[in-house]
């Protein structure tokens, strides 16, 4: 079993009631610092997860809200599970992860079945910015499944010439337990790496590969850790610090085959304090797995200079 498989684990206690924790393993801040030691949210998300599908009549969760209350404490935690609907298609959970009777994340999700792998090639099949019936038509589906149609995928570049981004200051703590970066591979694209040299884009963007340390093939818990596992867009346009996000949704579009999983983000507006991010994850055969949108706070850290020399921008693209 992996440390994130370890650290995400629920244990059912009753109906709609499940043991778990904030694991240290997946904390951005190793405790002991002057900033709280927040575990990513994508992994506080997984943890959630793991609980309303253990219950559920579906397999997967199509669309996930969730809203950060509270930071964790690096404890136990319990995760409550209520059905809102039951239904053949979808069916749509609240779920709280609760700490001394506090509420730290409040979640809704909708669960149901997505795609298992790629559609069939041959005639009629969709690819990337067409259309057509391809494989649902071919195998009797319902009308409404055979529409089939995508988006051009962002441009990356080849995960060879991407840059780890390893750990950074704070990630391991004075007993030398390590946090996040330690499990988890974020290798980001050279054009989005600047700010790294105290020398940022000027563009609020973000790409980048994403797996696991360890040998595990990605699936819906790791797509909700990947849409919040890069560093935060405004990165890019000289903000600096921890981003804490007060709310993301995030939809899975499809079951990803084995392979590293590519994360393009981009924000599009700045303004009081506040960005949001927008992400997108495709998986190993180039399909669009999973889809997020975030609001979060810029980080209190000093603003770095922009490459061309001048002040951070006032930004809305």
């Amino acid at each position: 079993m992996t440390a994130f498989d370890e650290a995400t684990a629920v244990r059912r206690r009753s109906d709609g009631l499940y043991d778990a924790a904030a694991d240290p393993r997946f904390a951005l801040i190793a405790p002991g610092g002057m900033i709280p030691p927040a575990v990513n949210g994508g992994a506080l998300m997984a943890t959630v997860l793991r609980a309303v599908l253990d219950c559920s009549a579906h397999p997967h969760p199509v669309a996930t809200s969730a809203n950060f209350l509270r930071v964790p404490r690096l404890a136990a935690a319990q995760v409550h599970v209520s059905w809102l609907k039951q239904g053949k298609t979808a069916s749509i959970a609240r779920a709280t992860l609760v700490q001394d009777g506090q509420v730290v994340l409040d979640t809704t999700t909708t669960t149901g079945t997505v795609l298992t792998g790629p559609a069939a090639a041959g005639p009629g099949a969709a690819g990337p910015g067409t259309a057509g019936p391809g494989a649902a038509a071919a195998a009797g589906t319902a009308i409404s499944e055979q529409l089939d149609w995508t988006a051009e995928r962002p441009s990356l570049a080849d995960i060879a010439d991407c840059l780890d981004l390893g750990s950074w200051p704070g990630a391991v703590s004075a007993d030398g337990s390590a946090g996040f970066p330690a499990h988890v591979e974020v290798l980001l694209d050279p054009a989005c790496t600047g700010w790294r040299q105290d020398e940022p884009s000027g563009v609020p963007e973000m790409r980048g590969y994403v797996r696991l340390r360890e040998a595990r093939d990605p699936d819906a818990l790791l797509l909700a850790l990947a849409v919040d596992a890069l560093p935060p867009v405004v990165f890019g346009l000289g903000a600096t610090g921890w981003a804490p996000t007060v709310e993301l949704t995030w939809h899975m579009r499809g079951v990803p085959v084995p392979g590293p999983l590519q994360v393009s983000a981009r924000c599009r507006h700045v303004s009081g304090g506040w960005f949001d991010e927008e992400a997108e994850v495709w998986d190993a055969a180039g399909r669009l797995v999973a889809q997020s949108r975030q609001l979060a706070r810029v980080g209190r850290g000093r603003l770095r200079v922009m490459a061309n020399g001048s002040a951070a921008p006032s930004v809305s693209a």
